[in-house]
């Protein structure tokens, strides 16, 4: 893979953009079993940074409004398509 692919992908960092701390920084990725916490919404660290602060609350609203049952957590595209 080039530039380090799934290595380097699986090194970043994970961030929930959907529970930003008060001091600016994010919780880490996921959720414990049995947590009560809404549904995540995980991208790389230095992705997290360079999205807008609309950008995240679509990225977010778009998971939590995707249909969660099952074992499986349902994928969203970080970045919604821009209408035409």
């Amino acid at each position: 893979m080039a530039q380090g692919g799934l290595r380097k992908w699986v090194a970043e960092k994970w961030v929930d953009i959907g529970a930003p701390k008060k001091d600016g920084k994010y919780q880490p990725c996921g959720r414990s079993k049995g947590s009560k916490r809404k549904y995540p919404k995980c991208v790389p660290l230095a992705k997290a940074r360079n999205m807008s602060a609309s950008q995240k609350a679509s990225a977010v609203r778009r998971k939590r409004a995707a249909s969660n049952t099952g074992p499986k957590p349902t994928n969203v595209k970080t970045y919604a398509k821009k209408k035409r």
